[in-house]
């Protein structure tokens, strides 16, 4: 791998922003001095919202090293950068303070060459060095007291209130950056690309690529393209190519002669890659959500989109309906109706209580109407499940209730679908890989996508993943990803 900057055909004349500059309310609540101790505090925290640290030292060394290298060129080579990569689908990438960066494995999956890959780092180096966190934390501090910017990371143990219930209970690192901190980020990341050898127009090119990404999900998911969901890079950095790429073509001389690209390398560095759940947090199959660890299956009925969280497992229906699976600690001595009925439900309007049988198990149910913040009549089933003596698993069948009725059989079949998994269905169970192949003669996208272990959208799936327009095919001899069931 080349490491030694290239000079530049011509020098760079474009001004480097203020990236430092002292700020009055940063420096008298989190002096850049604190920076370390909280961003080592909150540490913890962004690995147990994001699945913890991704198990593959060799990538961890190859990702930290081009961390390391873009911190040497950027505007704060003082800074000691370090990466950790999350084991997380989503494709995200955010940092914390003193030069803690963060990469999902979704998004290593996502890239497509090394420079692809330094231009998302040399974005959160340029968070680094622009102190937005440290400022936007500092703001929050004065006017909020001791409220930390990365938010109560919920555990949802006791049934707190059903306001909330429309949305997944899902733990978001960092808020969305203003369009003035991601422009500043972009401004400072080129310099910091063109020193080391990369053209800052990979920062581009990857936002085309996750933009096409974002819209095969969305219309897997049956919904409108939106962020990404509240994990995805879009909803955190609100950025979009076209404004990458002006905001590259303003810098005067930001242009490498011979850039750094480094496909082939890059590829064979993710090769085998975990692409999509971890087993150890559970894996969505289809319709069927399937637990490996906790022993258990379910599935969701035909039109919900199933979506695996950290805390908690959504389905959800195109016209609203909401499917919410988790789980809560259980008193060995409570039984499912007691904790329905004096624990998760208390302080609430329940009828229809009774016990039923899943499977074997024993459980109660019961429903309850509430309002939500618009007005809006929202109809709430609620299964409560036994199956260990420390645990309850819970399952939120949420409707508008002018359609509660249309999905009362379905969610009745998604209750009974819930059972114990044998040791041979476990045994069974394989995670998807991403694997880098080379074409051969008469390989095309057609034939290649054929093979991936998708139920649906595959041939969009490959062009999503190769970065292949909907004209694009593929030559002999040209390598490409796939996804095996390993």
């Amino acid at each position: 791998m080349r490491r030694a900057a290239l000079f530049l055909a011509v020098a760079l004349a474009a001004p480097v922003p203020a990236a430092a500059q002292g700020d009055f309310f940063t420096d008298l609540v989190l002096p850049e001095a604190k920076e370390r101790e909280l961003a080592e505090a909150e540490h913890p925290k962004i690995l147990e919202a994001f699945g913890g640290e991704y198990d593959d030292a060799a990538l961890a060394r190859y990702v930290g090293s081009i961390a390391a290298f873009l911190g040497r060129t950027s505007q704060r080579p003082d800074i000691r950068y370090r990466v950790t990569i999350l084991n997380s689908p989503v494709v995200n990438a955010f940092a914390l303070p003193a030069g803690y960066l963060y990469i999902t494995r979704g998004l290593l999956a996502l890239a497509d060459n090394e420079a692809e890959l330094a231009g998302v780092l040399g974005h959160e180096i340029g968070h680094v060095t622009a102190r937005h966190v440290a400022k936007r934390y500092s703001r929050t501090m004065l006017a909020q007291g001791a409220l930390s910017i990365f938010g109560v990371f919920a555990r949802d143990t006791r049934y707190e209130g059903l306001g909330r219930l429309l949305e997944p209970a899902a733990v978001v690192a960092l808020q969305s950056y203003s369009r003035d901190n991601e422009h500043e980020a972009d401004q400072l990341a080129i310099p910091t690309m063109v020193r080391a050898g990369y053209d800052p127009r990979a920062m581009a090119s990857f936002l085309r690529r996750l933009d096409a990404h974002t819209k095969l999900e969305a219309e897997i998911a049956g919904q409108a393209v939106s962020s990404g969901g509240p994990f995805g890079l879009f909803a955190t950095h609100p950025r979009t190519a076209e404004r990458v790429e002006r905001t590259v073509l303003a810098a005067a001389g930001a242009r490498v002669v011979d850039p750094m690209v480094e496909r082939t390398l890059y590829l064979r560095k993710i090769d085998g890659i975990l692409y999509g759940d971890d087993p150890a947090q559970g894996l969505v199959r289809g319709q069927a959500f399937i637990h490996p660890g906790l022993g258990i299956r379910f599935e969701a009925p035909p039109d919900f989109h199933l979506l695996n969280g950290q805390t908690e497992v959504i389905a959800r229906h195109p016209n609203g309906p909401l499917i919410r699976f988790d789980q809560a600690p259980r008193h060995q001595s409570r039984s499912a109706l007691a904790y329905l009925r004096d624990e998760w439900g208390e302080g609430h309007d329940l009828h229809d209580v009774r016990k039923i049988d899943v499977n074997g198990l024993v459980a109660a149910t019961g429903q309850l109407r509430v309002t939500d913040p618009n007005g809006r009549k929202i109809d709430l089933r609620l299964v409560a499940i036994e199956m260990s003596r420390g645990v309850i698993y819970r399952f939120q069948f949420i409707t508008p209730a002018q359609i509660t009725d249309r999905f009362g059989e379905a969610f009745r079949r998604a209750t009974y679908s819930f059972r114990r998994l044998s040791a041979a269905e476990t045994r069974a169970i394989k995670p998807y890989r991403l694997i880098i192949d080379l074409a051969g003669p008469g390989d095309t996208v057609a034939s290649l996508a054929a093979r991936l272990p998708f139920a649906e959208h595959k041939a969009a799936a490959f062009r999503a993943l190769n970065g292949f327009g909907p004209n694009d095919e593929i030559k002999s001899g040209q390598l490409f990803k796939t996804v095996i069931e390993e």
